[in-house]
């Protein structure tokens, strides 16, 4: 009979790994129902938390995990190969675990160190708002990756690897600006989103200020929180919304390719024409930008440059050959045919 997990329990109970955490941990923070029903179900499953991690020498572990939240994604899939390949080619065992959009990355992390016994971990994706003193709770080497590069990693020397994500989304914002737009619509991240969509959205808002072009929040329109976010559904759904507010545009910039393109979907079910009425703009410079019609203008981030150096920072990590740092990459403004000068 196989052993239950933790992530087990949290199935049955239709809860987060990190409030069944709370529970056997007797965090205050927890629902105190919730709780009752997490240790009733615990005690029916004879689940024992595998404390024994803490007891055998994390250094004859073997294993490392991808923390991934937003896992449909498809810029994070080459990335995940070479992860997977670095790994194995080490002789390390290789882990990638979900985080669901309501989870809390680092409570995960933390139980599955525990269970495990992981020897590192790289981050994926999610908005990263966590403080230093919650980063600090991860016991093993880590590195953030594709995650904006906020003030408190910046400041406090986590290890992560990114690029300037305000820089290239004032770049993006500009280009769009000297092709003689004014009126500039953006799909952002919801307003919790401290790392990536708060970065980019400030590039954004930085381009359109040293511009001098008035800045309209009925131009600014965030993922719905609904929808798998990052998806071209949500990009879909995000711009039919927008289209019918009659909010005058006549470019549309999305912090990713895929929202982008869903995006544009519903400019020409709408009876509209791109870039002819509105210019699209993206961000990731993701393959399948370049075979959608008309092909996406985009950022283009040195997606498996980044793998790499994400990979090799975590095992210099893991043998203390270095210490935790940051290293930022240039990404690449590329213009195609989704937009047009006016």
């Amino acid at each position: 009979m196989e052993t239950i997990t933790i992530k087990d329990i949290a199935k049955m109970c239709g809860v987060g790994i990190s409030t069944v955490s709370r529970a056997i941990n007797n965090h205050p923070d927890i629902n105190e129902e919730t709780k009752t029903k997490i240790m009733q179900i615990i005690k029916e499953n004879n689940y024992i938390p595998n404390n024994s991690a803490r007891n055998l020498k994390r250094s004859d572990s073997r294993t490392i995990a991808v923390l991934i939240k937003g896992i449909s994604n498809p810029f994070f899939s080459s990335m995940i190969k070479i992860f997977e390949s670095a790994i194995q080619k080490k002789k390390y065992s290789f882990v990638l675990h979900r985080v669901e959009e309501q989870e809390d990355e680092i409570d995960v992390a933390i139980e599955l160190v525990k269970e495990k016994r992981l020897r590192g971990i790289i981050f994926l994706g999610g908005h990263f708002s966590h403080t230093a003193q919650k980063l600090e709770q991860v016991e093993v080497p880590f590195v953030l990756s594709t995650i904006g590069v906020t003030e408190t990693i910046a400041n406090q020397n986590f290890a992560a690897v990114a690029v300037d994500d305000f820089k290239e989304s004032y770049k993006m914002t500009e280009y769009l600006i000297q092709s003689g737009h004014k009126k500039i619509a953006i799909i952002s991240a919801s307003m919790d989103d401290a790392s990536i969509g708060k970065l980019r959205l400030e590039g954004y808002k930085k381009a359109l200020s040293d511009n001098n072009i008035e800045y309209n929040p009925n131009l600014v329109r965030f993922m719905r929180e609904d929808i798998e976010t990052y998806t071209m559904k949500n990009g879909y759904e995000v711009t039919r919304d927008l289209l019918a507010s009659k909010e005058e545009f006549t470019a549309l910039y999305a912090i990713s390719d895929s929202l982008a393109i869903g995006a544009c979907r519903a400019i020409t079910e709408a009876g509209k024409k791109i870039p002819e009425d509105y210019s699209v703009a993206g961000y990731d410079g993701l393959e399948m930008g370049n075979y959608y019609n008309p092909s996406i203008t985009t950022i283009r981030q040195p997606v498996e440059e980044m793998a790499y150096e994400s990979i090799n920072m975590l095992f210099d990590l893991i043998h203390k050959k270095i210490t935790p740092t940051s290293k930022i990459f240039k990404a690449e403004l590329v213009v195609e045919e989704s937009t047009r000068k006016i």
